[in-house]
């Protein structure tokens, strides 16, 4: 009987154990509750890369546009800087701003930004894809 008990006893010691614990009280006070705020959700850190984001997006733009178009443009005789192409509808001659004669009634269609603009976004993707594979291969989450 009292090899019984002392089973009985330490399945209720074990059962302890394994008892779920309440969790803690909220934080009190309006500091506590930001902290509580910060820690749980990692605002801190969702600030960081979104700033960071923002500044290599800007970076990247500059790199299109100021240094990989106009060498592209190099390469194409007779095409010049792409980052600053346009093409007139009805087609007329464009000055080196690409600003077409005075009275001209048609539409000017800006290729260049949106080229400037898909090869930023391609390449910023390309960053953040390889971040994403580098941080799953280091068990980062």
């Amino acid at each position: 009987m009292a090899k019984d008990d002392e089973m009985l006893d330490e399945l209720k010691k074990i059962r302890g154990l394994l008892e779920t614990k309440p969790p803690p009280p909220p934080p009190k006070g309006l500091w506590a509750e930001f902290k509580a705020f910060i820690e749980s959700y990692k605002v801190l850190g969702l600030a960081v890369a979104f700033i960071m984001g923002v500044y290599l997006g800007g970076l990247v733009q500059s790199l299109v546009a100021d240094l990989l178009l106009p060498v592209i443009g190099l390469a194409i005789p007779g095409l010049g800087n792409l980052a600053t192409w346009k093409i007139p509808v009805p087609a007329t001659t464009l000055d080196a701003s690409g600003n077409p004669p005075a009275g001209y009634g048609g539409q000017i269609f800006g290729i260049g930004t949106f080229l400037v603009a898909l090869i930023t976004f391609a390449i910023v993707a390309l960053v953040i894809f390889l971040i994403v594979k580098v941080t799953k291969k280091w068990g980062i989450k």
